[in-house]
C-alpha cells in the first residue's frame, strides 16, 4: 500500500466566501510516494444547521439540511506514485441562509473529499469549510424608516419609607444600520426623587433564539457606553454614540432553527430602570434619498391636520400674551447665573456652594421655585444661581462706595442673612431714588450723608 503525503482541497482563486446561486469550483490534490489502490474518490459539498442545549456541543439535538451533493472524480483502480489533481464544481442553492456560529448552534458549509480503499485498508478524508453570505438589504425590511423610540416610568423605594419616580425616554436616529455605521442615541432622564441615581448606560445587545421544544435564548452584549448620574430632582438629556462592529445580519432567511435580533438597551445602574430600542443590522445600508423622502412625507402628513383650526392661530397670539404678562418677570432671576453688584467684590464675592452641598442634590428648599434645568452630570459650582434665602459669609473689610449696576434685578439678588449671622453692611443698602419723586419738599441727601446715617 502506498503512503499519502498530501491530500488537500483548494478553491479557485483562494475564494472562501460565496453567495446563494454561485458555483463553487476547485481541485482536490493527492500526492503519493508509493502507488495506492482505491475503490473510489468522492467529493461532497453540503450545508446544514445544527442546534443543541449545551454550550459548544456538536451532538446536535435538531438539524436542518439545505443541500448535500456528491460527485465521483476517479474510478476504481490504482493511483500511481506522484501528484494527482481532480477538479470539482458545485452549485449553491438560492435559498441557502448565511453562515453563522453561536454558542448553541451553527450554520455550516463545508467541502469534503474521500479516498475509499479496499477492505482492511485505511480510508483517507479531507475537509475544508467555506462561508456563505446572503446580503440583507435594509431598504427591503418592513417598517425600517424612522426612529426607534421608547419610554418608561418606574417607581422605587429608598430609605425604606420614601418613594421616588424616574421617567426615562430614549430613541435612536435610525432603525437599520450596517457594520461601521454609528448609532446615535438620545436619552432623557427625569429623577423625581430626593436621591441621586446610578450611572446611565447604553449597550448594543445581540439576542439569538434557538428554536427547540424549549427555546434557548442567548444574550450577548456587543458594545457598552456609560455616562454620569442623575441628581435628585433633575432632568438630564444624554447623547451617546455606538459604532456597529462586524456582526451577523439580523435575519437568517432560509433558516428555521436560529433567529437573530438586535436592540439598544438604555438603563440606569440604580434604580433598575431599563428600556429597549429594537434595530436591524444588515449588509446594504439605507438609501439616504429614500430616507429623506420618507421624512418629508411624514412631516407633510403631520402638518396637514394642524394647518387649519384654532391651533394654527396659537403661534401668532403667543407674542401678545408674553408682552402683557411679563412686566414683573425681570425682578425674579432665572436659573442662569445672575450678575452680582459691584460693591460685593470689596466685601468678598459670594461663591457658589460646593458640589456636596445639599442644594446640589436638589433637596434644598430654596430652589423649589425655580424651573429644573437640563445639565450635564458633572455640575460645576458656577451652574448655580445666586438666589434669595441662600446666605454666604462676608468679610469684615471696608466697602468703598461704588455705583450700583443698572437694571431691575439689583434688589432681587440681595441676600438675606439667617438667624444669628452677621448683618450685611449698610453700604449695600442703596439710597432711595428722589429723582422720580412727585413731592420734593426738601433737597435729597447726598450719597455720603446717607451712608453716615
Amino acid at each position: 500500500m502506498g503512503k499519502l503525503q498530501q491530500f488537500e482541497i483548494t478553491f479557485d482563486k483562494n475564494k472562501v466566501v460565496y453567495g446563494p446561486g454561485e458555483s463553487i469550483t476547485g481541485t482536490v490534490t493527492i500526492k503519493l510516494d508509493k502507488p495506492l489502490l482505491c475503490k473510489d474518490i468522492k467529493v461532497n459539498c453540503n450545508g446544514f444547521c445544527g442546534i443543541t442545549s449545551k454550550v459548544n456541543d456538536t451532538a446536535w439535538m435538531m438539524e436542518e439540511q439545505y443541500f448535500n451533493s456528491s460527485i465521483s472524480v476517479a474510478e476504481k483502480g490504482t493511483l500511481k506514485q506522484g501528484e494527482h489533481t481532480f477538479p470539482f464544481k458545485f452549485l449553491i442553492p438560492d435559498t441557502a441562509p448565511t453562515s453563522f456560529e453561536g454558542n448553541y448552534g451553527k450554520i455550516i458549509y463545508r467541502l469534503r473529499a474521500f479516498i475509499d480503499t479496499p477492505r482492511f485498508a485505511k480510508d483517507y478524508n479531507a475537509e475544508k469549510a467555506f462561508y456563505l453570505l446572503r446580503l440583507l438589504n435594509l431598504n427591503e425590511v418592513p417598517d425600517i424608516w424612522g426612529t426607534s423610540s421608547s419610554a418608561v416610568t418606574q417607581q422605587f423605594t429608598y430609605m425604606l419609607v420614601k418613594t421616588g419616580t424616574v421617567e426615562m425616554k430614549a430613541q435612536t436616529d435610525m432603525r437599520g444600520y450596517t457594520p461601521g455605521q454609528v448609532i446615535q442615541i438620545t436619552a432623557n432622564f427625569h429623577n423625581q426623587s430626593g436621591k441621586s441615581t446610578g450611572n446611565m448606560a447604553a449597550s448594543l445587545v445581540q439576542r439569538v433564539t434557538y428554536e427547540m421544544k424549549r427555546p434557548t435564548h442567548d444574550h450577548r452584549t456587543i458594545a457598552e457606553v456609560e455616562g454620569g448620574v442623575v441628581k435628585a430632582g433633575k432632568e438630564v438629556e444624554w447623547k451617546e454614540q455606538i459604532i456597529v462592529p462586524p456582526l451577523p445580519q439580523s435575519s437568517l432567511l432560509g433558516c428555521e432553527l436560529i433567529k437573530i435580533e438586535y436592540y439598544v438597551k438604555v438603563n440606569l445602574k440604580s434604580p433598575d430602570v431599563m428600556l429597549t430600542l429594537p434595530i436591524h443590522i444588515g449588509n446594504v445600508s439605507l438609501d439616504k434619498k429614500q430616507r429623506s423622502s420618507k421624512r418629508t412625507a411624514a412631516a407633510a402628513a403631520a402638518s396637514t391636520p394642524s394647518s387649519s383650526g384654532p391651533a394654527a392661530d396659537t403661534p401668532a397670539s403667543a407674542p401678545d400674551t408674553s408682552t402683557t404678562t411679563t412686566p414683573t418677570m425681570p425682578s425674579r432671576p432665572g436659573p442662569k447665573t445672575a450678575p452680582r453688584p459691584a460693591p460685593r467684590s470689596r466685601l468678598g464675592s459670594p461663591s457658589a456652594p460646593p458640589a456636596d452641598y445639599q442644594g446640589a442634590e436638589g433637596g434644598d428648599q430654596g430652589y423649589d421655585g425655580y424651573p429644573t434645568k437640563r445639565q450635564s452630570q458633572l455640575v460645576s459650582p458656577h451652574a448655580f444661581s445666586y438666589a434669595p434665602g441662600l446666605f454666604f459669609p462676608q468679610n469684615n473689610g471696608p466697602a468703598a462706595p461704588t455705583a450700583p449696576p443698572s437694571g431691575p434685578t439689583v434688589g432681587a439678588t440681595a441676600p438675606y442673612p439667617t438667624e444669628g449671622a452677621m448683618p450685611m453692611p449698610t453700604a449695600l443698602i442703596l439710597p432711595p431714588d428722589y429723582g422720580s419723586s412727585a413731592y420734593p419738599q426738601e433737597a435729597p441727601p447726598s450719597y455720603d450723608e446717607s451712608c453716615d446715617t
